[in-house]
């Protein structure tokens, strides 16, 4: 009996997992991420109190931080900027820096085409591309509602490709929802 009980709660931990989140939904890797315009970073220089805060990343891709002026974040990951943060600082402003950059907001995706409410929304981690099209008012009578076409930009080069709607969204995607003829 015990060990029925035992495959029961095991089967249902299963099951609870799966609903958990869907199938093919991505959510962001800090050792991936890349930063871009309109991320919002919170910056803590321990120790140092006046030189950590939030700091969003601005259209050209850089962030005003104090004592070192524009950095460039657009195309590294946070750890990256980490180092490049902490090796400026040493050994003209603190000695031994210990830096600490966290994403606090990602920069939001776009959903243009055959949906109700076309524009930018606030990235959610985990967030497909059906519920993107659910953010924007579902979709309209002539809306193709398989497939969707994401444009994503990795590093310097942008991508586009038609995927399944159940496919993750990523910070600065543009989902396209194409219309049908028939």
């Amino acid at each position: 009996m015990p060990h029925r009980l035992l495959l029961i709660a095991a089967a249902f931990a299963v099951v609870l997992a799966a609903f958990a989140q869907p199938a093919n939904a991505e959510t962001v890797d800090r050792q991936q991420y890349l930063l871009g315009p309109g991320d919002q970073i919170r910056l803590t220089v321990f120790g140092e109190n006046d030189l950590s805060g939030e700091f969003k990343v601005g259209d050209d891709g850089t962030v005003a931080l104090p004592l070192l002026g524009q950095i460039s974040a657009k195309g590294q990951s946070p750890g990256q900027l980490e180092k490049l943060i902490a090796d400026r600082l040493q050994p003209d402003y603190v000695r031994n820096p210990q830096v600490s950059v966290e994403v606090m907001t990602y920069r939001p995706f776009f959903i243009i085409g055959e949906v109700n409410r076309p524009g930018s929304y606030p990235y959610q981690s985990g967030m497909t591309a059906l519920e993107a099209v659910a953010l924007a008012g579902g979709f309209t009578y002539r809306a193709k509602t398989e497939q969707v076409l994401i444009k994503r930009t990795v590093g310097n080069s942008a991508q586009e490709d038609l995927l399944p709607i159940e496919t993750a969204v990523m910070p600065g995607d543009v989902i396209k929802i194409r219309e049908r003829y028939f």
